[in-house]
């Protein structure tokens, strides 16, 4: 008589010990089968097969109940293992689960757009939305990554690193705009190293990193982050979700016709790119920042955007978080309204001269912006390492007195590496 065919015998989805876990990552998702151990009993009496010693699990699972130590926080910004949860309808949803072709259908036809993925993440991230693979936020999403992305791109349920793929296009690093998604599933091993974040837009020119959203230990985040990312950087691929529409995908957060209510922080800030930040630069080039705008102003979040906020925000005798360069509701209803004060001239309540860029300050380095940095420096108390000069070629003596005046401003680690950049530069000079 033909032997009957027994498949796997799984168990739980939402045990997260050691012997569960093992297992998980050696049969393949999704083609683990859900099947009571009685029910392969009673095949293989049908089949008059007597198997002895049959195991309710496999031998894998074991220390079924073994207890593991909680992970630690992040530190230097890099991720703690986190292991996710299968694809699956929202929390209370009783439809089918989103492993069918249907849903991602569904998705595309909702339709979303770039500034709508970014708020609903920054959601998370204002709640401080704590990570675990098995609750579910009050939304019906489950609380880790891939979660965390199909709440951000209005998925009909929770997906995972495995299926995501099929949601979004892919594209390349070029391509990405605020609201795609850097994505890394480990198909051998899912949780181990399998992780995806939304990209939020580049933090400078330079394209080496870019602010991500992202659900990890201890909980949502946005935060600065080298590309791809902290760990198995090239293992990362670029993905934009099919929903996004064409208002969307060129990143716009406003109508074109902006009106006078504060559009939100979202408008504002690196990749950023929208009616609103054009608006922003005029409104700012009439308060006195045309200087600050060697181009423009223009729809694209920029450098000069930031500087002309700051001078304006700085104008108004605030200090802080209050003139960080990026605009707020108050900020924004003194522009409109004419309120408070224009922002002065260059030479005007000694404001600062243009920061010279980061290249003039190098080893090597011999130009007249060294000699300037470094008599401001003795003029403002920090040129203790100086036995000569301070003259046009940079030296170690600059760099430390630099660092000492960044110190003083509080500052650690990279931010008093000793070589100015253009708040230190406006710092020194004001």
């Amino acid at each position: 008589m033909k032997p009957p065919v027994f498949e796997e015998i799984a168990p739980a989805d939402d045990c997260d010990c050691a012997g569960c876990r093992q297992w998980r990552g050696a049969v393949p998702h999704p083609v683990r089968t859900r099947i009571n151990a009685r029910h392969a009993l009673v095949a293989a009496a049908a089949a008059g097969t007597v198997i002895g010693g049959l195991q309710a699990t496999p031998a894998a699972a074991g220390e079924h109940h073994e207890e593991r130590p909680d992970d630690p926080g992040p530190g230097d910004g890099s991720p703690t293992p986190t292991p996710q949860g299968d694809a699956g309808a929202l929390h209370g949803d009783p439809g089918p689960t989103t492993e069918a072709a249907q849903p991602a259908q569904q998705a595309a036809e909702r339709g979303t757009t770039r500034a709508a993925i970014i708020q609903r993440a920054q959601t998370w991230v204002e709640a401080k939305v704590p990570y675990d693979m098995n609750k579910f936020w009050k939304d019906g999403y489950r609380q880790d990554c891939s979660g965390f992305v199909s709440m951000a791109w209005d998925l009909p349920g929770n997906e995972w690193t495995g299926s995501l793929a099929k949601f979004g296009t892919r594209i390349t690093k070029e391509e990405l705009e605020p609201g795609d998604i850097l994505l890394f599933h480990n198909p051998k091993n899912p949780e181990k190293g399998s992780h995806v974040t939304i990209f939020g837009g580049w933090t400078d020119y330079t394209r080496t990193s870019y602010l991500a959203y992202e659900q990890t230990r201890p909980g949502a985040r946005r935060q600065a982050t080298p590309y791809a990312y902290w760990s198995n950087s090239s293992r990362y691929v670029p993905y934009r979700s099919k929903g996004v529409t064409a208002a969307g995908t060129a990143g716009a957060a406003a109508p074109e016709r902006p009106g006078t209510r504060f559009p939100g922080p979202v408008s504002f800030g690196p990749g950023a790119d929208n009616a609103y930040v054009t608006q922003l630069g005029r409104l700012l080039v009439q308060r006195g920042g045309k200087r600050f705008y060697h181009q423009g102003p223009g729809p694209r979040w920029s450098e000069a955007d930031r500087r002309a906020t700051r001078a304006f925000q700085q104008a108004q005798g605030w200090t802080g978080r209050d003139a960080d360069g990026l605009p707020g509701p108050t900020t924004w209803s003194y522009l409109l309204t004419g309120k408070g004060r224009d922002i002065p001239s260059a030479g005007a309540g000694g404001g600062a001269p243009a920061f010279p860029g980061a290249a003039k300050f190098r080893p090597g380095a011999h130009n007249a912006s060294v000699t300037q940095l470094g008599r401001q420096l003795v003029k403002k108390g920090f040129g203790k390492y100086y036995h000569q000069g301070p003259g046009p070629r940079w030296s170690e003596a600059d760099r430390r007195n630099v660092e000492a005046f960044q110190r003083a401003q509080g500052w650690r680690g990279r931010s008093a590496d000793g070589y100015p950049g253009p708040e230190t530069w406006r710092r020194l000079f004001s």
